[in-house]
């Protein structure tokens, strides 16, 4: 397993889910970072100060070894040898493989701006990135972050708790373009400004000039003391090209996950699937469910056919979500419906084709975006009062977390680890009977933390409920 990030180190659970003692599948890690793997969507809070660099690791001290997993950390692979089927490691060993997992993730893309070089200029990606930052981030300081997609607004915001003054600049209209329309990218800006965050658009960043600031396309300075680089990150895929692997935007890999060698395998940020590669954990997390199945035998029939976008923005005081491709809500193949509420900082946008929920965007409605998110995961019909759905009111037989006893057992509550209400219901029947208990046996609120609040609503429906009386839920675990 070439990476230890979220994806290879989920990818190492499920197979060991599988195989107990690890007496079928010898595992071997080897992870460029000289840390152990530590939950990245959740680095935004520590930037903001909310939880440490320990409380975000993934798996407590030693786990590795009890698991059986011979886990190098700060071991980079130099080389693969397929014909010899070896990869060539910076600690000098060689490693012998029968299959080759791909997780190398992706990395920061730095544009070509003079003066990157700088000390004081900074990626945003992983820990190493945080502490970079969160050194500089004295009291008082000024900051600029460099592009106003998700990774940027989440630096902003948690550089901005930290009573740092920020100023985004972006080159495009509105922020977060790519998942966001004009409507839903300028009521997000509004929200920023509201939290002391300035926001210039379509603004381009030239130069970084020390002791300066931003030196910017128009002529204008951006006064600050470092620069945040949230540019966009790029697929590490130089290991598989130099190997001879097929790549693209990231390498390329069938509905197994194998790549143009079938004994070689790529899961997570660094693996392009049907033509579009990931940026986010869930793709990653499924494709290594499938490929443990595949791995260890457990279900030779498994297959990856893609995974429903969703997208949340993990900033404190600003809830953002988005399901499907945000074109359908500008297309004319699609019922669109829109509510603005700029000085609220609530818009709502949605998507149906038929009566199936294709698309969507909700800023400051939570119960909308569990309503939404409900409906476009599993399929089922929206209900005739669309405005009802659009506001996220109570409706007969909708997915609602205000009344968790209404929530289908079939309902995805934590869509990062695909666990259900079921699941949860089973889980603490068997005695998970609190939220962090709850989190170990099933997964729950341990990815995003975007469900927390769902969770807990589950957990306190629970324990007012008497267990016994509840009806038989059939058993329904994390994929």
């Amino acid at each position: 397993m070439v990476g230890h990030g979220m994806v290879g180190a989920r990818f190492v659970e499920e197979v060991r889910r599988r195989d107990q003692g690890g007496r079928r599948v010898r595992l071997t890690v080897l992870g460029a970072e000289p840390r152990p793997a530590y939950n990245r969507v959740l680095l935004s809070t520590v930037l903001a100060g909310g939880l440490s660099a320990r409380a975000v690791e993934l798996h407590p001290s030693g786990w590795a070894a009890r698991q059986r997993v011979d886990l190098r950390t700060g071991v980079t692979v130099s080389a693969v040898d397929r014909a010899e089927r070896v990869v060539h490691c910076s600690d000098g060993s060689v490693e012998r493989y029968d299959e080759l997992v791909l997780a190398t993730g992706s990395r920061s893309w730095l544009p070509p701006l003079d003066g990157i070089d700088d000390e004081r200029v900074v990626g945003f990606r992983d820990l190493a990135d945080c502490e970079r930052i969160l050194a500089l981030a004295r009291p008082g300081a000024r900051f600029a972050v460099l592009g106003g997609g998700l990774l940027g607004c989440e630096a902003a915001r948690g550089l901005a708790a930290r009573g740092v003054r920020v100023t985004v600049v972006h080159p495009a209209t509105h922020l977060m373009e790519r998942q966001l329309d004009r409507g839903a990218g300028d009521v997000l800006a509004g929200t920023l400004e509201r939290l002391g965050i300035d926001v210039r658009l379509e603004t381009q960043g030239m130069a970084w000039e020390p002791e300066k600031g931003l030196r910017c396309g128009d002529g204008s300075l951006v006064d600050a003391d470092a620069l945040v680089v949230a540019a966009g990150v790029r697929a590490e895929t130089g290991l598989a090209a130099a190997a001879g692997i097929a790549v693209d935007r990231g390498v390329l890999v069938d509905d197994r996950l194998a790549t143009s060698d079938g004994r070689v395998h790529a899961i997570g940020d660094c693996a392009q699937h049907g033509g579009t590669a990931p940026g986010l954990v869930q793709p990653g997390w499924e494709q290594a469910t499938v490929l443990a199945d595949l791995i260890t035998g457990s279900d030779p029939a498994a297959r990856y056919g893609g995974t429903p976008v969703v997208t949340r923005l993990k900033a404190r005081d600003v809830d953002l979500a988005t399901v499907g491709d945000p074109a359908v809500l500008t297309g004319a193949d699609a019922e669109v419906l829109r509510f603005a509420d700029p000085v609220g900082g609530r818009y709502a946008a949605l998507a149906l084709q038929g009566d199936r929920v294709v698309g969507g965007t909700m800023i400051g409605l939570p119960d909308a975006a569990a309503s939404v998110i409900q409906f476009y995961d599993t399929g089922q019909p929206a209900p005739a009062d669309r405005l009802g759905l659009l506001l996220g009111r109570a409706l007969p037989g909708a997915p609602e977390t205000a009344d968790p006893g209404r929530l289908p057992a079939s309902a995805v509550v934590c869509r990062c680890n695909t666990v259900t209400k079921g699941a949860l219901v089973t889980a603490w029947r068997a005695g998970a009977t609190d939220v962090a208990a709850l989190g170990r046996a099933t997964r729950a609120g341990t990815g995003c933390g975007g469900c927390g609040d769902a969770v807990r609503g589950i957990c306190s429906w629970l324990a007012e409920s008497d267990p016994p009386s509840l009806s038989p839920v059939p058993e329904e675990g994390a994929a």
